[in-house]
């Protein structure tokens, strides 16, 4: 059987919608294999390799790591933490 691997996005997604605490959503980190391939795209893009779907995943990334941390910012702010 064929493992499945889970998009940034979709981890995301289920983190969020699990009903997390204050304190584990500012905790939050993608999987380490969501952290290598992002590594990997972030290396290919430096030396100019990137494919243009590599390109938009990359760019895809970049939008969700900025939604991470509004999230992260405002449960830290709620939590009374700077």
């Amino acid at each position: 059987m064929a493992v499945i691997q889970r998009t940034p996005y979709q981890e995301f997604a289920e983190f969020v919608t699990s009903s997390p605490t204050l304190e584990q959503i500012a905790a939050f980190r993608l999987s380490n294999e969501s952290d290598a391939r992002i590594s990997y795209l972030l290396q290919a893009n430096r030396d100019g390799v990137l494919s243009p779907e590599e390109e938009a995943e990359l760019a895809d990334y970049t939008r969700l790591e900025h939604l991470m941390r509004i999230v992260k910012i405002r449960a830290y702010e709620k939590l009374g933490r700077s």
